[in-house]
């Protein structure tokens, strides 16, 4: 790495949150934190206490997910099965919003488009669960936890069985039967302290990761990545923006691509495919 992109990356990093100030609710952090495949099934056995979790295996950590080349990437936080045919996707939720629970349902295509094979039958679909772990509740019922799995509305006793299931944990609960185990977990990812046994593992493998030269330079090429994107769609807004406002004018089209020539720095094919674009 030269000394430009030394400084860039430090630069990026004083306006954004440093890697040393990380906590376990970064989705970094804590996909890197979930490697350990001992703290990954505790957690999973805290969420899931009914299941009987005896070891958790890694297809492709950090998964990502690409249908093809025009689909929308989906790259997961922690993705693992365990052994018995069951998949989860853990995610971690700094910032929550009314879009995540489409995002589940997006996760959850892109997912199954994974697990079976072209002429494949349906029912080989493996048992999946999509967690997110969330700072505040999106929901605004106070609860700990949410589920939800597919259920016939006109009766609530027929379910659909289709082997999916989403669940919603909020840091920031009052509410809801949910163990003392998976409290202080919540507790800790809330930034409270906790003499948990678990958690102090946690503790532990945060300060760890932190130490590892290799993982921050990811992270802060990232942080670059996710700098650079969201100034190109400054610039995408700005420019339909600019056509929007054109046509309301009834400005003529050859007018309009002019203006976006000059003001964006396009070239003239650049232009046209923005406007047509906007049709």
């Amino acid at each position: 790495m030269n000394g430009n992109e030394t400084e860039q990356m430090e630069n990026i990093e004083d306006s954004q949150t440093s890697w040393e100030d990380l906590s376990i609710s970064n989705d970094f952090l804590f996909g890197k934190v979930m490697q350990d495949a001992e703290l990954c099934k505790e957690l999973l056995q805290r969420i899931l206490p009914d299941l009987d979790i005896d070891h958790v295996e890694y297809p492709e950590l950090q998964k990502a997910i690409k249908k093809d080349f025009d689909a929308k990437g989906v790259r997961l936080d922690v993705y693992v099965n365990d052994g018995k045919g069951t998949v989860y996707d853990i995610e971690m939720q700094a910032v929550t919003s009314g879009c995540l629970p489409r995002r589940t349902r997006y996760y959850q295509s892109m997912i199954d488009l994974q697990l079976v094979d072209k002429g494949q039958d349906y029912d080989t679909l493996n048992n999946s669960y999509i967690i997110f772990i969330c700072l505040s509740d999106l929901f605004g019922k106070g609860r700990y936890m949410y589920t939800f799995e597919n259920v016939c509305k006109e009766d609530s006793e027929v379910m659909l069985n289709d082997g999916a299931k989403k669940i919603f944990l909020n840091a920031d609960g009052k509410n809801g039967t949910v163990s003392a185990e998976l409290k202080a977990f919540l507790d800790y990812v809330a930034g409270k302290s906790s003499e948990d046994i678990f958690v102090k593992k946690l503790k532990w493998a945060v300060e760890k990761a932190k130490k590892n030269r290799e993982w921050r330079h990811e992270y802060m090429t990232l942080l670059m990545r996710d700098r650079e994107n969201q100034k190109i769609g400054e610039k995408r807004g700005k420019i339909y923006e600019t056509i929007s406002m054109g046509r309301d004018y009834h400005i003529p089209e050859e007018e309009i691509i002019t203006r976006l020539r000059t003001k964006f720095d396009l070239t003239e094919e650049q232009a046209r495919a923005y406007l047509d674009e906007a049709e």
